[in-house]
């Protein structure tokens, strides 16, 4: 049925080329492109020989004419964007130049600023219209699935929506003393900076994990959550007309936050450069070098996540709860694709969003979030390709 050209060769990429190579009627060819060809080619020679095509190519995902290059050469119908944040914008003009749809799982955010915000990304919409084709963000699980839950409950259950608590808990062990699930400058970066929510059309913020709550999750039991900013909060804002609170909130355990107070204290976790023996390096980018490669917990970790939504608001004039979550076991994600839950729950839904583009079930000229079309389809697509969800309508509150 079609053609995907997957760009990053992490942990999230082989779920994706895994997820891909379970779906060779609509991806009936792939070309795994990154930096260091060795993974692709790595990627390839365990899955190759399937009904799906495969395909590798060295790209410095940094080069947009490399990236043109690469797609006029395989011609995809979509290019899957797991590489870094950074690399958004290069590889949506490569997408205008040769007209390809787009489909991403973070927002674009500047190497020399932990911002987080959908604004560069959003300006490309009248190109994208122009140019006639599709650019997805934020196609993961959150960003991503939590805003297909949030449209689902929208669709289905509420008249409208008032508060949105997203919650997202990884109660998995990788037995290490300090390790990230996900690319360790990415998450630092985001876990550092400001804790921000909206309330009654304001954004309000708050200082790095200095909001904590304790919530008991199905299948995880009581955790400590913190409150964060994280981008689906500015899309979910603007999309989900008439709500008046959105937070979202994370677990970290004692023994993680103590070592990242000690990191963030002697200025492991700076992104100023700094001078070392004649050289500029950026002191998080040394610590990504010798932390471990997040690829490689997988076989380490053990335990599972529970990411959903927490929704209320009005349905027939009555007051309404709503939560919708997914519960995963990084073991099983391990057993079947060599991955652990973290890099699972972002990578099925990338293939989720391109699937759906290339089915032409959420294909419309433009740059959207995942919120903005028709959950139905995703929503039962995430239960055929491996993250099941579950209802409870009487949650527990968040106050």
């Amino acid at each position: 049925m079609g053609k995907a050209l997957i760009i990053g060769a992490g942990g999230v990429a082989s779920v994706v080329v895994h997820k891909c190579c379970q779906n060779p009627d609509v991806f009936e060819e792939i070309c795994i492109a990154s930096r260091t060809v060795e993974k692709c080619d790595a990627l390839k020679e365990k899955l190759g020989g399937g009904r799906t095509k495969i395909q590798t190519a060295q790209l410095d995902a940094d080069n947009t004419d490399m990236v043109i290059d690469l797609i006029r050469s395989f011609q995809p119908d979509v290019v899957i964007n797991v590489a870094l944040p950074y690399q958004d914008l290069t590889i949506m003009d490569a997408c205008l130049e040769t007209g390809v749809h787009y489909v991403d799982t973070a927002n674009y955010e500047p190497p020399d600023t932990p911002k987080f915000e959908y604004s560069w990304q959003w300006a490309y919409k009248e190109r994208f219209e122009k140019a006639g084709i599709t650019a997805l963000l934020g196609s993961g699980f959150d960003p991503g699935v939590t805003g297909v839950f949030t449209a689902y409950a929208q669709k289905h259950y509420f008249d409208e929506i008032h508060t949105i608590d997203i919650v997202d808990a990884n109660a998995g062990d990788h037995g290490y003393p300090f390790a990230t699930n996900f690319n360790p400058e990415i998450n630092i970066r985001e876990i550092t900076a400001k804790g921000r929510y909206f309330e009654n059309g304001e954004w309000i913020e708050t200082e790095p994990l200095s909001e904590k709550k304790v919530y008991d999750l199905p299948e995880i039991g009581p955790k400590n959550i913190y409150l964060l900013y994280h981008e689906e909060l500015e899309s979910l804002a603007v999309n989900i007309k008439g709500v008046k609170k959105i937070r979202f909130w994370m677990t970290f355990s004692d023994n993680y936050l103590n070592h990242l107070n000690v990191l963030q204290n002697v200025g492991m976790t700076s992104i100023e450069p700094i001078d070392y023996e004649g050289q500029q390096i950026i002191p998080l980018q040394f610590l990504k070098a010798i932390l471990p490669d997040p690829a490689s917990l997988g076989p380490r970790t053990k335990g599972k996540t529970n990411i959903g939504c927490i929704i209320q608001g009005i349905k027939d004039g009555k007051p309404k709860t709503y939560y919708v979550y997914n519960v995963c076991d990084h073991e099983e994600c391990y057993a079947e694709v060599g991955s652990q839950a973290i890099s699972y729950t972002t990578g099925v839904p990338a293939m989720i969003g391109a699937m759906l583009i290339i089915k032409g079930l959420w294909k419309k000229p433009g740059v959207y979030n995942v919120e903005e079309f028709d959950p139905d389809p995703f929503m039962e697509a995430l239960n055929k390709h491996g993250l099941p969800w579950q209802e409870n309508f009487a949650p527990t509150l968040l106050d």
